[in-house]
């Protein structure tokens, strides 16, 4: 029986596809042999559901690797590990069923990759860390309603005769080696997990908001599941969901995944605009997604305009919003102990530009929160400290509910900088500017609990 306790005591490997082919997104269905026990839902999806007794062997520390080869297709793609959540008992399912709650745990940018002659490393990994993950398999109310099937995607197109029609190896097509072919990539996906003796898993509160929600200022948003595509207001991009707990989250957090796609006449895929991210109408995070792009040089084996011969600078790359052959980064926002009720959640990317109503930003996000067991004891913490008063002016004092000695106070700002830190129960906040910043707590046994305080 499926318990929030069953867990692997040493760790655990379980490979959910193992090399498995992928053909042309832009083809129809292949009838090529699948995976055995999977389905093939798209060319570019496989997925598999994990039986009661591979569960049970997942510990609650957990790890998923990918990894990605380029077989007809030498394009940067987009690819991700999706968590699909299955009416319970179904042996298939299509897709776009809208009775799937799919959430999307990884999402990564496959390289400019000639895996032919001239690749010097013939697969490309992407590691995702997902102890959240482990916590929505051992969610016992969640398994009662569903059973878990995890995709991977990986899109690809073999392209046309000619180098401008886009994809495929472009310098084996005369030759023939791709001529007519529309194998693409090939990928591999693997669990890694392990239990760690000191994490109980309490009470899991989860809440879905959306599955690659195409983000983009061109087009009015009236889908109300969130599987749709727009904005709330024509010329601006942004979009508000809605959602509401019945009972108090404690150590909440938004789990957003997304990136910029499509090459629209501004090159707007490429701009690493600032990101938004808003809780009731409170900036929690600001942020831009680039990164440097050097460490994923040695994947992009096939001539591209993206890295050229020579090392750019880290100033650079930071104008691009992703690198070909990297991962994209799933932002975790700290909400602290989400009270009961509605609440709105809001991505913004306010200088975004759409020339020719071209280009988008897919965007996932869900909630989760979580409490814990300390161990050794049955005693939950929910609400280890409190922090009055909120909002504040200049002083705020933490009151600790748990009977335990404070190890470090740490201040951090919606950048996710330490602004301050110390073991005072009391906080002077009147140095820092006005906003939202989150006060977290580590506690001598180990635990930690995170509030979330407003400074005037």
């Amino acid at each position: 029986m499926l318990g929030f306790n069953a867990y692997a005591q040493e760790s655990n490997t379980l490979t959910v596809f193992d090399q498995a082919v992928y053909y042309g997104m832009y083809d129809g269905l292949s009838t090529t042999p699948i995976p055995d026990g999977s389905l093939r839902l798209k060319n570019w999806c496989y997925s598999k559901k994990l039986t009661e007794e591979q569960i049970n062997a997942i510990g609650n520390r957990l790890t998923i690797n990918v990894t990605a080869e380029a077989l007809c297709d030498d394009y940067d793609r987009i690819g991700n590990v999706n968590l699909a959540m299955v009416p319970k008992g179904a042996t298939a399912y299509n897709y776009t069923d809208e009775n799937i709650q799919r959430i999307e745990v990884g999402r990564f940018i496959t390289p400019f990759m000639n895996n032919i002659t001239r690749a010097t490393t013939s697969a490309v990994p992407y590691t995702f860390e997902a102890d959240n993950i482990a916590r929505l398999l051992h969610d016992q109310n969640l398994y009662a309603d569903y059973d878990f099937w995890f995709e991977l995607e990986i899109y690809g197109h073999q392209g046309g005769e000619s180098a401008d029609q886009g994809g495929a190896q472009w310098d084996f097509r005369a030759s023939g080696l791709c001529r007519g072919r529309n194998d693409v990539y090939k990928g591999t996906l693997e669990l890694v997990s392990e239990n760690d003796p000191t994490i109980i898993q309490g009470d899991n509160y989860f809440k879905w908001l959306a599955y690659k929600f195409e983000l983009k200022d061109y087009v009015e948003a009236t889908e109300s599941n969130n599987l749709g595509q727009g904005t709330d207001d024509i010329g601006e991009t942004v979009r508000t969901i809605d959602f509401s707990f019945d009972e108090e989250v404690p150590n909440a957090k938004f789990y957003v995944v997304m990136s910029n796609h499509g090459a629209n006449t501004n090159g707007e895929e490429y701009r690493n605009r600032y990101h938004e991210i808003y809780l009731d109408n409170v900036q929690l995070l600001r942020y831009r997604p680039g990164q440097n792009c050097e460490p994923f040089r040695a994947y992009n084996t096939m001539g591209n305009w993206v890295y050229t011969n020579s090392v750019r600078s880290e100033a650079d790359w930071l104008t691009r919003a992703w690198c070909p052959g990297a991962r994209i980064e799933t932002r975790v926002v700290d909400l602290g102990n989400l009270p009961s009720g509605p609440h709105e959640y809001k991505m913004d990317v306010p200088q975004a530009i759409f020339s020719g109503n071209d280009g988008y930003f897919p965007m996932s996000v869900y909630v989760q929160g979580y409490s814990e067991v300390v161990a050794g004891t049955d005693k939950f913490i929910v609400n280890a400290f409190t922090i009055a008063p909120n909002p504040v002016n200049d002083i705020a004092t933490i009151n600790v509910t748990n009977n335990q000695a404070i190890k470090s106070v740490v201040v951090v700002n919606t950048l996710g900088q330490t602004v301050m830190q110390g073991k005072s129960t009391t906080v002077d906040m009147s140095s820092l500017q006005s906003g939202v910043y989150m006060v977290k707590v580590f506690f001598d046994n180990g635990q930690a609990a995170t509030k979330k305080i407003i400074k005037k």
